[in-house]
C-alpha cells in the first residue's frame, strides 16, 4: 500500500518567479495526467439554484469541487512562499492559475515586446565555430518553442530554411546538396539533425586522419644526429640556405607519400581523389 501511495503523489516542479515558461508545461501535463485540466481551465460551472439539482448532479458539483480543491493545493505545493502570497486568497484553481499567467505572461502588450524580442532573436541565431551540431539545434529548438508558446506561427520549412543559413562555412558543401536535393517543404527537423550530424562525424573522422598523417610527415623529418641533412635549431650551412631558396624544394616535396590515396606529390588536404569521394558520398547519403 505504500508502494501505491508514492505512485500517488508525484514531483511537483517549483515556480520561482524566473522559471514560468517550463514550469507551466509541466503542471499543465501533471494537470492532464490526474484529470485536473479541465477543472483548472475552465473552472466550475456553479449552479445558480443549488436545491434545484438532482441527485447525480450534486454528485458531480461535489467531485468537480473535490478535483478543484486538488488542483488547487497542487498550485499552493509548486511556488515558493513569496509567489504563495500572491494566491493565498485564491478560491479556485483557475482564479490560482489565470493570476499566474496574467504576472508572468503578460498582457497583450507585454506579448508584443516579447514576441518582437524573440523574432529578433531568431533572425540574429547563428551557429559558433565551437558548437556542435546537437548544440546549435538545441538552442534553436528553445527557441522555438517560446515563440511558439507566445502565439507565433512559425513552420517546419522556415526553421529548415533557418538553420541551413545559420551553419558555419565548414557545412557549406552539405546545405548546397540539400537544398539541390531535397524538397525542403516536406524535410523534417529531425531528418535534418540526422543529416548534419552525419556529415559531422565524417568531417572529425577526416580530421583526425589528417591529423595523424601530419604528425608522421613532422615525424620523418625529424633531427638525425647520424646524417647531414638536419641541422640544429638556429644552425645554418649551405644545404639548408639552399633548400630555404628553393632549390632542394621539389625533390623534398615529392617524397611525400599521402596518406588517403597513396601517391607520392601532394598531401592529404589537396588530395583530389579524397575531395572527389567525400562529395560522391555526401551525394549519396542525402539521397537515402
Amino acid at each position: 500500500m505504500a508502494t501505491n501511495r508514492n505512485i500517488l503523489q508525484p514531483q511537483l516542479p517549483k515556480l520561482n518567479g524566473k522559471n514560468y515558461y517550463h514550469w507551466s508545461i509541466q503542471m499543465k501535463v501533471l494537470y492532464e495526467s490526474q484529470d485536473l485540466w479541465s477543472i483548472v481551465e475552465n473552472g466550475i460551472n456553479e449552479p445558480a439554484i443549488p436545491t434545484a439539482l438532482t441527485t447525480q448532479q450534486t454528485i458531480d458539483l461535489n467531485e468537480s469541487r473535490k478535483k478543484d480543491k486538488k488542483a488547487l493545493f497542487f498550485i499552493y505545493q509548486a511556488v515558493d512562499e513569496v509567489i504563495f502570497e500572491r494566491i493565498s486568497t485564491s478560491s479556485s484553481s483557475k482564479e490560482a492559475w489565470d493570476l499566474l499567467h496574467r504576472t508572468y505572461r503578460g498582457e497583450d502588450k507585454v506579448k508584443v515586446v516579447r514576441l518582437q524580442t524573440l523574432r529578433c532573436e531568431f533572425d540574429n541565431l547563428h551557429m559558433k565555430d565551437s558548437e556542435t551540431i546537437e548544440e546549435f539545434y538545441n538552442r534553436v529548438i528553445l527557441l522555438l518553442n517560446q515563440l511558439r508558446l507566445n502565439g507565433e506561427t512559425i513552420d517546419d520549412r522556415r526553421v529548415v530554411e533557418k538553420i541551413l543559413r545559420s551553419l558555419t562555412r565548414k557545412f557549406e558543401y552539405v546545405v548546397v546538396a540539400i537544398e539541390e536535393s531535397k524538397d525542403l517543404s516536406s524535410f523534417s527537423l529531425e531528418n535534418l539533425l540526422g543529416t548534419l550530424q552525419s556529415h559531422e562525424l565524417r568531417m572529425r573522422q577526416f580530421d583526425f586522419s589528417h591529423s595523424e598523417n601530419a604528425f608522421k610527415i613532422h615525424s620523418t623529418t625529424q633531427w638525425n644526429p647520424n646524417t647531414k641533412e638536419n641541422n640544429y635549431p638556429g644552425q645554418k650551412d649551405e644545404q639548408s640556405e639552399t633548400y630555404s631558396k628553393g632549390k632542394g624544394r621539389a625533390k623534398s616535396f615529392s617524397q611525400i607519400q599521402c596518406n588517403y590515396c597513396q601517391k607520392f606529390g601532394h598531401t592529404f588536404k589537396v588530395c583530389r581523389k579524397r575531395i572527389v569521394d567525400e562529395n560522391r558520398n555526401s551525394s549519396l547519403m542525402l539521397q537515402e
